[in-house]
């Protein structure tokens, strides 16, 4: 008797994340069923999904988006529900059918449906990095309280999981590793981990997106070139594992071969390695705790040929710096750090902004915002829209300003 499809929910459907799911999903037909799926603006896409997939519901951003979704499918005969707005994000990602959920909405807007399919209790694959920055307290509290299964979906994180004893995995007992030392997450370095740092200013949003390693969407791309992506993967990290910011380290590695290291007391240290291919950590989540085909060609390591590691400069990076201080900080620090980073990676890719801004703009708004560390979801909420006002406040006083930090 062959064993039931487990039923998934994709938030964030025509992301590179979400595409990379239905890819695998594609490789096992029949062992998983798709609820829904979800998508922001990309309506086109996710009608092509629809056909291919036939979720129950298909869910949009806004009204507008649900129109043109229904306008795409017209015709298509399938039975799936046009659905939009937050509430309905909530709903898929909550339904009593749903095991397994990819949270992979960009951004703070993931946090809501994530946390409700935590709350929930379903097994959540995280790629939504931003849901335990902003709420990780809050995140991690209602996971043990639901017996939500957390399986991180980004590279380095995933990677830290499977280097875990499986027990601590499956119980999600971090903090009690036995003879745990420290974490060090990997980083490609970018698109310019040998530019000079003179030529920052010039930097176009293309050249920033022009990932050397990965295929990943505009904001993660420039995120990774700036190195504010290890210092929200710190934050994450330190969350999820239960690890304080001191004991986790990152590590430039360019060939992103070693996606990331656990440290233990009696030298032993363990690596996860595998091809650049988001692919794998997908697959490892939607399977655990088994092991299922991926669609990704097996690491060579003598083509590889060598494997290259060195201290990331904080000067030229200033982005990790603030990431790190930001997790260190804990209370409110994290949210402003994420809004800061989201409006000026906006900005940036709108071309209001220079690249060498951006840290400059998170800087800023960390230095003025003041808030009380948050008790409830309402209250993060709270601070990352106000950040969010002080960052694009930050932005228009430095409108027609020579490229360059702000004053």
């Amino acid at each position: 008797m062959s064993r039931p499809s487990r039923c998934v929910t994709i938030l964030g459907s025509t992301g590179s994340i979400g595409v990379n799911t239905l890819r695998v999903l594609a490789e096992h037909p029949g062992k998983f069923s798709v609820h829904a799926l979800t998508a922001n603006s990309n309506s086109a896409l996710l009608a092509s999904q629809c056909r291919e997939f036939s979720p129950r519901y298909a869910v949009m951003r806004d009204a507008a988006g649900a129109v043109q979704l229904q306008s795409e499918l017209k015709n298509s005969g399938l039975a799936t529900e046009v659905l939009y707005g937050q509430a309905a994000l909530t709903a898929v990602a909550s339904a009593p059918e749903v095991d397994t959920v990819m949270a992979a909405i960009v951004g703070g807007a993931g946090l809501v449906p994530t946390l409700a399919a935590v709350t929930a209790g379903k097994k959540v694959l995280l790629a939504n990095k931003e849901s335990l920055v902003m709420a990780g307290d809050l995140f991690m509290e209602a996971a043990r309280n639901s017996g939500a299964a957390i399986l991180p979906i980004d590279s380095e994180h995933n990677a830290i999981f499977q280097c875990l004893p499986m027990n601590a995995q499956a119980r999600f007992e971090h903090s009690h590793l036995s003879g745990f030392e420290k974490i060090v997450l990997t980083a490609s370095g970018g698109p310019f981990r040998a530019l000079p740092a003179e030529q920052f200013a010039q930097v176009s949003p293309e050249q920033a997106c022009a990932h050397p390693n990965w295929v990943m969407g505009r904001k993660i791309s420039v995120d990774s070139a700036t190195l504010v992506n290890k210092g929200l993967e710190l934050i994450e990290a330190s969350y999820l594992f239960a690890v304080p910011p001191a004991r986790i380290e990152v590590v430039i590695h360019p060939q992103s071969i070693i996606h990331s290291l656990v440290y233990y007391r009696d030298g032993s240290v363990l690596a996860q390695l595998g091809n650049p291919d988001m692919r794998t950590p997908i697959a490892f989540g939607l399977a655990w705790p088994e092991r299922i085909h991926a669609g990704v060609e097996l690491l060579d390591l003598v083509r590889t040929g060598r494997l290259e590691f060195q201290a990331p400069d904080l000067e030229r990076f200033p982005g990790l710096a603030l990431g790190r201080a930001a997790a260190e900080a804990r209370g409110a620090s994290p949210i402003v750090f994420n809004a800061a980073n989201e409006v000026a990676v906006a900005a940036f890719l709108a071309g209001q902004l220079s690249f060498v801004q951006i840290p400059a703009i998170i800087a800023g708004t960390l230095e003025s915002a003041v808030f009380p560390a948050p008790l409830t979801l309402s209250d993060v909420l709270q601070i990352d829209a106000e950040s969010r006002a002080l960052s694009a406040e930050l932005i228009v006083k430095a409108a027609g300003k020579s490229a360059g930090p702000l004053p």
